[in-house]
């Protein structure tokens, strides 16, 4: 957990959104004192499979050439 001043979240926010968003808090003190705290909001299972979905789709989207079973790469990869 990583401690910073009132002004120095000011000025580097968006650098602090981005570590919450990768699972990090950081607690903002004014004069040395905890005030607050910027942490990730807690997703539920069934948010984050549709997360992880959404992910691999935009993945498969990205990917060149037909598709390839698994039971080709299993054969392949025992060559």
């Amino acid at each position: 957990m990583k401690t910073v001043g009132l002004f120095q979240a000011k000025t580097h926010l968006s650098a602090l959104i981005d570590d919450a968003v990768a699972g990090k808090t950081t607690i903002i003190t004014r004069h040395g004192k905890p005030v607050a705290e910027i942490r990730p909001i807690p997703v539920d299972r069934k948010t984050r499979a549709l997360q992880a979905v959404e992910r691999l789709r935009a993945l498969r989207s990205r990917l060149k050439g037909p598709p390839v079973s698994a039971r080709t790469l299993i054969d392949e990869g025992r060559r």
